[in-house]
């Protein structure tokens, strides 16, 4: 079980401010439970009433006092809590009046760990967590096991933490500004599933070694009879195995395992203590990409350790068509065909994208292998990306572009850097054509004049949304409601 304290605190009577209600409800959840525990809540967000009409007709008619537009110094100074929404800049001047004022600060999801009953399955990792998340709910549901699944994916269960049984399964998708904040608890994931690790939110964290100490408290209060289940292939989370107490459990893509979960002839193989499971079903996946292998392995290594069924495994991998806004189909024109992947907010996810359309790096699934070579089809992949500006290094973007890609649209605050990287590759004979737009709007009337039947449209930005849009699911949302349009006026 997780180490550490779970000590049910009480609220009633508390005076609580939530800093960070959010424009689509992140603190929802905490708002309600906590008035739910008898806490005089108050809730504080910069943004106006106006802007959070959403969130607020979720609260209406319970008793909480809103400071909305603006922080008053009051709500963090003159309480007895303040509870953080994980976006919230730990230089905020705010917090640190509350620390001055010795106001414990503190979170939803740590609240939650300690007040959950059921053993936490926690899944964190640069790209692919929620459709690892995901994935292993449906598997367990299917196996007929009672499950919750929630966190990072936008869903809270802390409002529902006393419906939660002891035997329930609470499957979590975990980010790095939550993890950071957890590990004041000194609570970890009874299952930690580790996806992958890649240099991300740097804006926020500054250096690589910090959103990797981050991401390691999903591991670090472990105690002996946990289980951390590592990405074998990424070069970085194998290495993590070493400050494992519990049980170590790995997957790959390109080697034989044993212990965990691997490929061979288009099955997956499970081993565990000398026990091998097969199953079935990866050549009908309809979900593209080589990444979303791995996120099968992933999902269906936990699945077994938590008493999934192979059948049910079997099954959920051949009819999850995977999330919204992540390498999403959304419509086929005259023959070209556009996807939404807005989720894809750093480089490595927008790479696996192209890949997931073009012969640069092809999965074979007969061989569990990954064939690489240089070649495209004729007919190719139209790329818009760029945005928010992380921090990252868009360098292995901006060469799968020019070595994958037959048009390159981009826009947003990276459009220049990505323009001159494309410029800088070496060694490509051909490379795409490339434009600078400034609205999304345009990019798509570009690419629909250049695309010919056979093409690939791709939203895949390699960045956040931030400063044009409020974030990846309002620009994928565009994107398809723009192609809708764009539907309409070809028919």
């Amino acid at each position: 079980m997780e180490e550490g304290v779970k000590k049910k605190e009480s609220f009633k009577d508390k005076r609580v401010t939530v800093m960070g209600l959010g424009l689509f409800g992140g603190g929802l959840g905490v708002t309600r439970f906590l008035v739910s525990q008898g806490a005089d809540v108050t809730v504080t967000d910069l943004k106006s009433a106006d802007e959070l009409s959403y969130s607020l007709q979720s609260l209406e008619g319970l008793p909480v006092r809103f400071h909305l537009g603006k922080h008053l110094d009051e709500d963090f100074s003159d309480v007895d809590l303040v509870i953080g929404n994980p976006a919230v800049p730990k230089g905020s001047r705010f917090l640190q009046i509350a620390h001055d004022n010795e106001i414990p600060i503190d979170t939803e999801l740590n609240i939650f760990f300690r007040y959950c009953p059921a053993p936490i399955t926690g899944i964190t990792g640069s790209n692919g967590k929620s459709t690892t998340t995901t994935l292993l709910g449906e598997m367990l549901k299917r196996s007929g096991i009672k499950t919750w699944v929630g966190g990072n994916i936008g869903v809270s269960l802390l409002e529902h933490v006393d419906e939660i049984a002891p035997d329930d399964a609470v499957v979590l998708e975990l980010s790095s500004f939550q993890l950071e904040d957890l590990g004041k608890t000194m609570l970890s994931p009874r299952i930690s599933i580790i996806t992958n690790i890649v240099p991300n939110h740097l804006d926020r964290h500054k250096t690589l070694e910090e959103y990797v100490d981050a991401k390691k408290s999903i591991i670090r209060f472990q105690d002996r009879e946990s289980y951390a289940i590592l990405n074998d292939d990424d070069p970085l989370v194998k290495e993590w195995a070493d400050e494992c107490k519990g049980t170590v459990l790995r997957f790959s893509v390109t080697r034989r395992l044993e212990q965990g979960a691997f490929l061979n002839n288009s099955e997956i193989i499970f081993n565990s203590d000398a026990k091998e499971c097969v199953i079935s079903g990866l050549s009908e996946m309809p979900l593209k990409g080589f990444h979303n292998v791995q996120n099968i392995l992933a999902a269906a290594c936990a699945a077994k350790v938590m008493g999934a069924d192979s059948r049910s495994i079997e099954e959920t991998i051949k009819s999850f068509s995977g999330l919204e806004h992540r390498l999403e189909f959304v419509k086929s024109i005259q023959g070209v065909v556009y996807y939404n992947d807005s989720k894809a907010t750093t480089p490595e996810a927008a790479i696996a994208a192209i890949r997931a359309f073009s012969n640069s790096r092809e999965f074979d699934k007969s061989g569990g292998q990954i064939v690489d070579n240089s070649t495209y089809p004729e007919k190719g992949v139209i790329v818009i990306a760029g945005g928010y500006d992380k921090g990252v290094n868009l360098g292995q973007f901006a060469q799968e572009c020019a070595k994958g890609a037959k048009c390159v649209i981009l826009m947003g605050d990276t459009a220049e850097t990505i323009l001159q990287l494309i410029k800088d590759t070496e060694g490509v004979k051909e490379k795409p054509e490339v434009y600078i737009e400034t609205s999304l709007d345009g990019s798509l009337l570009i690419a629909s004049r250049i695309a010919q039947s056979g093409d690939v449209v791709l939203l895949s930005p390699a960045c956040a949304s931030y400063g044009m849009f409020t974030n990846y699911e309002e620009r994928g949302s565009r994107f398809k409601d723009l192609v809708g349009r764009l539907a309409i006026g070809t028919a």
